[in-house]
């Protein structure tokens, strides 16, 4: 806090009493009582938005269910030791979709199947990211030309990323994870319908 008294500038030190206050019973304790000016210092509160993002990037949980040959490669593959999906925190695949966040579209989605699909797609909680997996799921794949065949499952859900292969390797699902971390994160480069 500056005073200013004709042409000259007196710093006068703000009174906090929670300050002293804390002070004193950090003295009382045998703490170091600089400590608090340190802490205040490197604490700072940003957007809870941004913070609830973080939070939503760094857990998520994805709904364990295949639909094809990519479930193999997309649940089974990318969690054995070679690749280990768990080391990112992303091994905990939820068999119920009211406990999962992200829905992995593992394989080719026909028309028969698409109504469970849509079904389990409502049933997560908010908010929810689905990966398209396989060029099946993105497209429809080699059977886009099937009378039963629906040609891309971003027809039926909002798809936030997408992964092509036929089947894609196990270390493109973890690349599958880390882009849709990143699109979690920063949401404004998100635009979902």
């Amino acid at each position: 806090m500056e005073i200013k008294d004709q042409d000259k500038t007196v710093d006068v030190p703000v009174k906090d009493e929670m300050y002293e206050e804390t002070v004193k019973r950090l003295k009382k304790l045998g703490a170091e009582p600089a400590v608090i000016g340190e802490v205040t210092k490197v604490v700072s509160v940003g957007p809870l938005e941004k913070l609830l993002n973080l939070a939503r990037a760094n857990s998520l949980w994805p709904m364990g269910f295949g639909l094809a040959c990519c479930a193999i490669e997309g649940l089974m593959a990318a969690n054995m030791a070679r690749f280990d999906l768990s080391r990112f925190g992303y091994e905990v695949m939820r068999a119920s979709p009211r406990q999962a966040d992200v829905m992995l579209v593992c394989g080719t989605v026909t028309k028969k199947a698409a109504p469970f699909v849509v079904r389990l797609y409502e049933q997560m909680a908010e908010p929810k990211y689905v990966i398209a997996m396989g060029s099946c799921a993105i497209s429809g794949g080699p059977f886009v030309d099937s009378y039963h065949v629906v040609p891309g499952v971003d027809k039926l859900i909002p798809v936030d990323v997408y992964l092509p292969g036929c089947p894609p390797r196990p270390d493109a699902v973890i690349h599958a994870f880390m882009k849709l971390k990143e699109k979690i994160i920063n949401p404004e480069v998100v635009n979902r319908q």
